[in-house]
């Protein structure tokens, strides 16, 4: 017969005492085994002196938003309890351990972006940071990049792009991902006098939004209207009107800007490893007239 101690499980008919199974003093060991804090975490990620390549970085830009997208949600279970006045405390510590693990990230991504001029000087935009720029630089490879144009098509947002039913996907999610980030980041700061892409984005909106009160996208707003039916909403009283609703001219806006960063970039890695200006200007067509659109900050001027 066994002399192992059998696992003691609470009888169903009488009260159970969570102490009496969870003594206060493990789940104080457990929070004093996770008693670090960002300054000693960083140090440590700083002792392995990791050098990335494109590849690692990529894989550490997915974690880091992958920790991100945990975190916040987290974040938003903890709203609840406290609403529901539920125990909250320990989800919110993890919350906040995620929040260093994220954190911890930034430093080796910043280090792996300075490798590049083409991260120096996406840095140097306000708005952008050290995850998006080593992102960039992980995904987009300038031997296979030779226009501003098929980085957009790698990115997903060459409109010209059709991707079928059953068809693999022709472009990187990833990348096109970090594309809505960038365009969402220019978006926030537009009124930032330093934000050089947020301005362009709050003028492309302007434009955009001139044209569509004028009734220049009733064409478009009545060819999207028959693609699906789109209920009883605001967006089908939109289109029905002739005008695109505000949130797609927004997103076109954002879409503008982020597509201009993109061409810049382009120029500025092409020229850096090339070692000759890309072969055609970055022409856009803005406010009506065709016009070259100047790199701000740009290295190679």
């Amino acid at each position: 017969m066994s002399t192992q101690p059998q696992p003691i499980e609470p009888d169903d008919n009488e009260e159970f005492n969570e102490e009496e199974f969870i003594p206060g003093h493990l789940i104080r060991e457990t929070f004093s085994f996770f008693d670090f804090n960002q300054r000693t975490l960083n140090r440590d990620v700083r002792q392995m002196e990791v050098i990335l390549d494109r590849r690692s970085a990529r894989e550490l830009v997915n974690l880091y938003y992958d920790l991100q997208k945990s975190r916040l949600a987290y974040n938003n279970q903890v709203r609840d309890l406290k609403k529901a006045e539920s125990p909250h405390e320990l989800l919110d510590y993890y919350s906040n351990v995620f929040h260093m693990l994220e954190k911890s990230l930034v430093g080796p991504l910043d280090n792996f972006g300075d490798q590049y001029t083409v991260g120096r000087w996406a840095k140097s935009q306000y708005g952008i940071g050290p995850v998006i720029t080593a992102g960039l630089i992980a995904h987009i490879d300038i031997q296979k990049a030779p226009t501003a144009g098929s980085i957009w098509r790698f990115a997903g947002i060459d409109p010209t792009l059709k991707w079928n039913k059953g068809e693999k996907r022709p472009f990187n999610g990833q990348l096109k991902t970090l594309t809505w980030k960038i365009g969402q980041s220019f978006m926030k700061f537009h009124n930032n006098e330093n934000c050089f892409y947020g301005h362009l984005y709050k003028m492309d909106k302007e434009r955009r939004t001139a044209k569509n009160e004028a009734g220049d996208y009733a064409d478009f707003a009545k060819e999207i209207l028959t693609t699906k039916n789109w209920g009883n909403n605001p967006t089908r009283a939109h289109l029905e009107s002739g005008k695109l609703p505000p949130a797609q001219i927004d997103a076109q806006a954002r879409r503008f800007s982020a597509k201009i960063f993109l061409s810049h970039y382009h120029a500025v890695a092409y020229q850096d490893f090339h070692g000759v200006p890309a072969p055609r200007p970055y022409i856009i067509e803005h406010g009506g007239h065709v016009h070259e659109i100047p790199i701000p900050n740009n290295p190679f001027a």
